[in-house]
């Protein structure tokens, strides 16, 4: 008789972010400054909040994005991946004008931390935030909480812990790398690296759907564009969490069996756990319904559909 190999344990620890860097934004206008820029509301960030949002060019294609909170008063922190910080502070930077707000580089100053599962929890204790993109402050540490990952139906809770460089590690056990982008793909929000800058309009990779545009927002770069998107005809393609034959990386080609000619989606985050490889994938909608999707070719890697831990509209709209 045969006995099915036990499921792979899901991951639980902790992990140094050095692929995240940290924007200081501080100033008496640094809300306001903001609020023109990103697809989020900033005036009305709450301090026991954060928020997703993003970046865009003036053609609504994200250029960066970014878990904002506010720090202080007249200071908010915007973590994004750290292969597009130095970009996105010039550009940003180039937007200020007269506004009393600096934008600074603060990532040395600052280690961020990704917890994971129920060691996480337990050891943060009454510190661990209760709901996604609340947070908790004490001291000059925060707690934040991110969208769980769903794995197989499982939620695995995640968490971001930023705390001054010189302080001592979260007394945790020790999570790979791969195995927290793992989880991060798996929670099914897309985080834009150098590899997919400017490849996007947001709700290609479901920006909308997990709290990362406020369209009541006004006006910022790229909004006429996004609005369009939103209110009129039908979007085309959408992000979906896939798993992979063999190890992927942000930005590879898609393509499928129907078309293998033309490019069907992007990859745009990729990780591993226990010999398991996934992808967040941006991808026509035309390629869900049937065939065979590879990476890198038409005859490179198997990829499988799986689930996204929330709702997608009917329409794709």
């Amino acid at each position: 008789m045969h006995t099915p190999l036990p499921t792979p344990a899901l991951p639980q620890g902790c992990t140094r972010l050095s692929d995240w860097g940290l924007i200081r934004a501080s100033g008496l206008d640094a809300a306001s400054f903001l609020h023109g820029q990103l697809t989020q509301d900033m005036t009305g960030l709450d301090p026991q909040r954060a928020r997703l949002a993003g970046f865009c060019s003036v053609k609504g294609r994200l250029q960066a994005s970014f878990v904002v909170w506010r720090q202080g008063p007249e200071e908010i922190w915007l973590l994004c991946s750290a292969d597009l910080l130095a970009p996105t502070l010039k550009r940003l930077s180039m937007f200020v004008m007269r506004a009393k707000c600096k934008l600074s580089d603060a990532s040395a100053e600052v280690a961020l931390w990704g917890l994971a599962g129920d060691a996480a929890a337990n050891w943060l204790g009454e510190r661990a935030p209760a709901t996604p993109w609340s947070r908790q402050a004490e001291a000059d540490t925060s707690a934040l909480r991110l969208p769980d990952a769903v794995v197989d139906g499982q939620p695995v809770a995640r968490y971001l812990w930023a705390a001054p460089a010189a302080a001592a590690a979260p007394a945790l056990p020790a999570l790979d790398t791969d195995a927290w982008q793992w989880l991060e793909v798996h929670s099914g929000v897309a985080r834009i690296v150098a590899a997919t800058a400017e490849q996007f309009v947001p709700q290609m990779v479901n920006f909308e759907l997990v709290g990362g545009v406020n369209f009541q927002n006004g006006c910022f770069p790229g909004q006429e564009v996004v609005a369009r998107s939103q209110y009129r005809g039908t979007l085309k393609r959408r992000l979906f969490v896939a798993d992979a034959a063999a190890p992927l990386a942000p930005g590879q080609e898609l393509f499928h069996s129907a078309d293998p000619e033309q490019p069907a989606g992007m990859v745009v985050l990729a990780g591993q756990a226990s010999g398991r490889h996934a992808v967040l994938v941006e991808l026509k909608l035309t390629a869900t319904g049937g065939g065979q999707l590879h990476a890198g070719s038409a005859d490179g890697p198997l990829l499988t559909l799986g689930s996204l831990p929330y709702a997608m509209p009917v329409d794709g709209a």
